[in-house]
């Protein structure tokens, strides 16, 4: 179950996740939830956590997790050997990056199927992106 307010919220599955095979090629894509901070975010909080259910049992769900507000946001960059450390988000925008899930899908359309299942539950575009699998990993 998720928490809401000030705290973050992670669910990390403890089942192993099951072996694929040369048959079974599953690609891992990054459901994106971008947001802005209002009263709504509490609304679908529950709606979350059953799909985040329906997610487990299909044996999609990798990894999810909820961020604090942009304000907590820290940037570091690096130039010429010197770090420089810079409070707030990386770019001043009005939607940023709420949280993400971490998925398993055959393909695209299983990944869109998903994301629209999100998208559903808290209102708000969905970004599907899949993960850049290096070779030989």
């Amino acid at each position: 179950m998720c928490r809401f307010g000030r705290e973050p919220f992670v669910v990390v599955l403890k089942r192993e996740m099951p072996a694929l095979t040369k048959e079974q090629p599953m690609t891992r894509y990054l459901l994106s939830v971008h947001t802005v901070v209002d009263e709504q975010m509490q609304g679908f909080m529950r709606k979350v956590g059953e799909l985040e259910q329906e997610m487990k049992s299909a044996d999609a769900l990798v990894y999810s997790g909820r961020l604090h507000g942009p304000e907590t946001a820290t940037v570091v960059s690096v130039t010429g050997g010197e770090t420089l450390t810079t409070d707030g988000p990386f770019a001043e925008a009005k939607e940023h990056l709420g949280g993400f899930y971490i998925i398993n899908a055959a393909d695209l359309d299983e990944a869109i199927s998903w994301a629209q299942k999100t998208s559903v539950c808290v209102g708000r575009p969905i970004e599907v992106r899949p993960f850049f699998e290096m070779p030989g990993a």
